[in-house]
């Protein structure tokens, strides 16, 4: 599930999930949490209520430690991540291998991209790195990518790097759902962005007035805010080969709120 975007994204993820996880049989549930606290940032409240919805692991991105009191909770919560080529010495990690509830292993692993964005270590080299050490099909039986970009083109350098290694590559931070789910020829599902849980009468989630006036006038006026009417619930739905690891089928996934419904059949 794609960036939950302040109160509105967060209801409408924590009543979608229960059942989403019911009538697709979901295994597994990620959902990237980074504007989730007003849409900047999380808290331990936050994860812990997205977790009882049905949450295995929450992701994160350029915005992972807006709530700047509220970090330690990278620390504590090893089901919460952030990008995991921040410097070292950043609180939290950026990777984790977690269990289903029919014991197979999955390797999850945030990353974030450098284009047009804060200057981070190199998130290939990053994420080749974890790939390696936990090879898909031998130390894990899923292999899911979480690239946090604004670039299109980074995500799908990325989808392609990982094609082959990975189960499922998915981009998260523009907020808007793209119309590309597929299969790359290695095997890998690939989504240039999984969209937002979010209000889609706004400019990516927050209320229109501010941006459009920063875009208009060139001044800011006040603070971004998230928009609060109905939310669509985006994500991607992937089933992968239980010998593999790789993908079988992909579908985009969208819930409630304005944009155009869709489940996989």
């Amino acid at each position: 599930m794609g960036d939950i975007v302040g109160r509105a994204g967060r209801i409408a993820a924590i009543e979608a999930v229960p059942d989403l996880r019911k009538r697709l049989s979901l295994d597994f549930v990620i959902i990237n949490g980074e504007n989730a606290a007003g849409g900047f940032g999380i808290n331990e409240e936050i994860c812990q209520a997205l977790f009882n919805a049905g949450a295995d692991c929450i992701t994160t991105g350029n915005h992972a430690f807006d709530q700047r009191d509220k970090i330690d909770v990278f620390d504590s919560e090893r089901r919460l991540l952030r990008p995991v080529n921040y410097p070292k010495g950043a609180p939290g990690r950026g990777v984790g291998l977690y269990e289903t509830g029919s014991g197979k292993r999955v390797l999850v692993i945030n990353a974030m991209g450098r284009t047009f964005m804060d200057a981070l270590d190199d998130p290939f080299a990053a994420v080749d790195r974890e790939l390696e050490d936990c090879r898909l099909a031998w130390g894990c039986d899923v292999a899911i990518v979480d690239m946090h970009a604004e670039a299109t083109s980074e995500k799908m350098a990325m989808g392609h790097y990982c094609d082959g290694r990975a189960s499922f590559v998915v981009g998260t931070h523009s907020h808007v759902p793209t119309a590309d789910a597929q299969i790359l020829p290695g095997g890998t599902a690939y989504q240039t962005d999984a969209g937002a849980c979010a209000d889609y009468d706004s400019v990516i989630g927050m209320e229109k007035t501010e941006p459009i006036s920063r875009f208009v006038r060139k001044v800011s006026t006040g603070r971004f805010n998230p928009a609060q009417g109905p939310a669509t619930v985006c994500g991607v739905f992937v089933e992968t080969d239980d010998n593999t690891g790789l993908a079988k089928r992909i579908d985009p996934v969208r819930v409630g709120g304005r944009l155009k419904p869709t489940l996989p059949e």
